[in-house]
Parts: C-alpha cells; structure tokens; sequence
C-alpha cells in the first residue's frame, strides 16, 4: 500500500515521465471525524442496532462500512422504533425534526458539524431580530433544509446570481444572509456581491459561513491544478464539497474527474497525460485515495510528490450526551 503518511518516506524523482501530485489537507475534516466516532462510539456503548438519520456524512463507502457494524440509516426519524438510539447526522436538522424525535421518546445523539450549529444559531438570531433570511445554498441539500427550518416563514433560498434579481423585496428591507458552508467562496462572492448592490444595509455574518476546510480543500486544488494536466477528486457523487472541488478545478481549465471509488477511475481520463494531481472530499476516507494511488501506480504514474498548502489542527470533541453515558 502507497504511504501517504510520511511525504520522506515518498519516492519523488524529477525524471520520472508520470507522476501523480497529492493535495494536503484533503479527506476527513474534524467535523466529519466527529460524526463518524459517534456512530462508532454508540454502536461499541449500545450496541446494535443504533439508528441513524439519513447518511451520517455524504459518503457511501462509510455509510457502509457503518452498516456492516450495525448501523441502520433511515430517511426519516419516524422510521426509527419508539425509545431507540437515534443519531442526527453532521448536516444539521431542523427544530420540526428535534420535535417529533423527542414525541416519539427516541434517545437522540446530535452529530450535527458545529461549523453548520452555528449557521442555525445565526438563523435563529436573525429570526430573533425581525430580519428576512436569504439562504445562500442547494435546496435540495440536507444542510440547507436543516437551516431553512429554523425559520422557515422567513427564510428565502437563493441558489445562484440570477435569483437575487427576481427577490420581492425592498432595499431597505431587514435582511440578513447566510450560507451552506459547502460552497465555494468562489461561487458565493457573487451572489453577496449582487445582494449587497441590491440591498445596501444587508446584514450578514461576521465570518464567512464556508467551512474551513472546504476553503482548505478548494485552495489545495488550485495548487495542484496549476501542476496538473488532470485531477481526480475522491468523494461520493452526492458530497457537495467534493462537486465543488471539481468545479473549482475545471473553472481553472483543467481537466477534473470526481472518482466515487477505485473502480470509477477511467482510464481513457489518463491518455496523454504525464501529471495527475489526487484530492479528497471532506468526506472521503484515506483508504480510497490509497486505493486510487495504487491503480494509478498500475496505470504507470510512478511519482509521487506532495503538494501542501495548509495544516489542519482542528478537533472536535464527541458530546457530553455521549460521553457521560454508561449503557443504555
């Protein structure tokens, strides 16, 4: 297996013809870590089955992985037995949600992203204050839905540069805005942009609501993309920062192919092509960039170099909810 750990231990030579370019940071986020332990961590205290609202993280590698451990996932927390274990995923859920778990007596542990708990906690605090919330986001998006719930009688999903031109709205209304924090800064700065020249007073958050390490993991393909005649991006077709990765890239103009796993690597994307650069989605597990490495290693991309443009320190600690239990 290809060594990803030790960038020493790689085998870097400038005359080799083909040769692969690694992102860092890429993969799992803290966020994403901390979802998956919680799973893990209430199977090992519960055992199985414990019950999971809609997959955990966007990854279907990990989805099963967790099932074949005794995880059930479900598209609603109706599905789930009265008093069992139910997990929230890391996209977040709205208060309709929290309300008909706790109807249905169901022991509920949050693996919501604190990064999205605080999207929600500004929703609620914009509700607070009489402002309109222009959502920034996919409406299809569970993170969105989740957010969107908070306040929904007040809320408006704006998904690209075109709906801020067709918002009934005054400009001098109270507004305040919000974001997926699975998007670009690329793609998003052009909506702020056009909901600021429309609505002067707009409020918006003190910081960007793009998660860290999305921004980590576009910037990291930019930097290989500048070497690279073709990325591969290795994420599940239904990871939203995964598809931004590869959009990111193309916007660039170059080459980009999200690679759910190993067996979706088309050879026929490597013709002519002597520098591939690899990344990972935040959702991604190692193993399936070790996996694509060594295809590629069989493919005759020998090289392997090391591209870094941030060092991510980030934990995020299970909750107390968890912690502090002792069985069931």
């Amino acid at each position: 297996m290809t060594n990803t750990k030790n960038p020493q231990a790689l085998h870097q030579n400038s005359c080799v013809t083909k040769k692969v370019i690694l992102a860092e940071p890429r993969g799992f986020c803290a966020g994403v870590r901390r979802a998956i332990s919680i799973v893990e961590e209430a199977l090992n205290k519960f055992g199985a089955p414990v019950y999971v609202r809609k997959e955990i993280v966007h990854n279907h590698y990990v989805v099963r992985s967790l099932e074949q451990r005794g995880a059930i996932f479900v598209d609603s927390e109706e599905e789930v037995p009265t008093g069992a274990v139910c997990v929230f995923s890391a996209h977040g859920v709205s208060p309709a949600v929290r309300s008909n778990a706790a109807d249905r007596e169901l022991d509920v542990i949050d693996a919501t992203c604190p990064l999205v708990s605080k999207v929600h906690q500004e929703a609620r605090r914009y509700a607070r204050d009489g402002k309109t919330i222009l959502l920034i986001g996919h409406a299809e998006h569970e993170e969105v839905e989740g957010t969107f719930g908070e306040a929904p009688e007040r809320t408006i999903i704006v998904e690209d540069v075109e709906a801020v031109a067709r918002l009934d709205l005054a400009p001098d209304a109270n507004i305040g805005y919000l974001s997926q924090t699975t998007l670009s800064l690329d793609e998003t700065s052009g909506i702020i942009d056009a909901l600021h020249e429309r609505f002067p007073s707009l409020d918006g958050p003190a910081k960007s609501d793009i998660c860290y390490a999305s921004q980590n993991r576009q910037n990291a393909v930019k930097a290989i993309a500048a070497r690279s005649e073709l990325v591969l991006v290795v994420g599940s077709t239904n990871s939203s920062n995964s598809i931004r990765m590869v959009e990111v890239v193309r916007g660039l103009g170059t080459a980009a192919h999200l690679v759910p796993e190993v067996g979706d690597l088309d050879p026929a994307w490597l013709e002519g092509v002597t520098s591939v650069g690899v990344s990972a989605g935040a959702s991604a597990p190692e193993i399936l960039v070790e996996q694509v490495l060594e295809r590629l290693t069989e493919l005759g991309y020998t090289g392997l170099e090391i591209e870094s443009s941030a060092v991510e320190t980030e934990v995020f600690g299970l909750p107390a909810s968890l912690t502090a239990r002792t069985g069931r």
